[in-house]
């Protein structure tokens, strides 16, 4: 065995114009939950209690699109989906339309805490979807202030198309956290509030098994980026698949996957090994990341 391991992201795919102040606020989370998740391992908790300790964390901060602070519906709810699996056994829980739950990634374990719904919409997100609605398109970084707005892809001649609908602005809609621990069990979870004014009742691969999270005894992954693309490639899987079936290093795997199994998708990931080690990967502008193992590496970015 290498060893912990331990991987947080942010979402793929960030607006190369994104202020200065939002990188420095993104990178400061990432830090603060990796040396979270740190703690947590020196002091012998489980993989699987670790992610979830993590997300949970990602989830009370409303700077990335997961519990508060959730992209909202077209009818200015949220509704946020999240997943949790443990590489043992492969046990796992999924959930999805939640919309009352303080912490939707440890429902797979366990519902914690109901609040009002209103809980979770700020108000830059009710000036986000006012946004959305009037450009009439799903908006995905919803993170760069209106204010700045001229200078960022939302105003660009010929947005983004996925689906056939616009993409004003293409960047982070999932936080995820991958771990393994000393006794070299994986696990990883997913948490997010989907799409900027999408419609109710959407269902992206954050909650599926196999698209956006997985975790076994060989590794565990959690996605990020366009549902669809996820869900059609089935990522997180894929990764474990290429390890146990072509037998390639986790970092090998991870860029299979990427370069090969997203056709025109945009998407990263985050992952472990068994070993302690970790790798990410992404086709994306950027990736909000971070990364941590036993041996004193630490690790932050945005960028490639």
């Amino acid at each position: 065995m290498g060893g912990w391991a331990i991987a947080v992201h942010g979402g793929a795919g960030v607006d190369p114009n994104l202020p200065n102040e939002r990188q420095e606020e993104a990178k400061q989370l990432l830090t603060r939950c990796l040396n979270l998740g740190i703690s947590a391992l020196r002091s012998s908790l489980s993989a699987i209690d670790v992610v979830e300790l993590v997300v949970r964390e990602l989830e009370s901060d409303p700077l990335f699109n997961s519990g508060r602070g959730s992209a909202l519906t077209e009818k200015g709810t949220v509704e946020m989906e999240a997943s949790i699996m443990d590489g043992p056994g492969r046990r796992c829980g999924a959930v999805s339309g939640i919309t009352t739950v303080k912490n939707p990634v440890s429902l797979a374990r366990l519902v914690v805490e109901m609040v009002d719904n209103d809980f979770f919409i700020t108000e830059d997100n009710i000036g986000m979807l006012k946004l959305a609605k009037e450009a009439n398109s799903i908006l995905f970084d919803y993170r760069i202030p209106t204010s700045g707005l001229e200078s960022c892809a939302a105003v660009v001649e010929k947005p983004i198309q996925m689906n056939g609908l616009p993409i004003s602005v293409y960047a982070p809609e999932t936080v995820g956290c991958v771990v393994v621990d000393s006794q070299g069990r994986c696990a990883a979870a997913t948490s997010t509030g989907g799409l900027m004014n999408k419609m109710v009742g959407r269902i992206g691969d954050s909650p599926l098994i196999g698209a956006g999270t997985y975790a076994c005894d060989l590794c565990g992954v959690s996605c990020t980026g366009e549902g669809e693309a996820i869900i059609r490639g089935t990522l997180a899987r894929d990764v474990a698949a290429l390890m146990e079936y072509k037998e390639l290093s986790l970092q090998e795997a991870v860029d299979y996957v990427i370069k090969r199994r997203l056709d025109d998708g945009k998407a990263g990931l985050i992952a472990v090994s068994s070993k302690g080690e970790v790798a990410y990967g992404f086709n994306s502008v950027g990736m909000f990341r971070g990364c941590a193992t036993e041996d004193g590496f630490m690790e932050v970015g945005i960028w490639e």
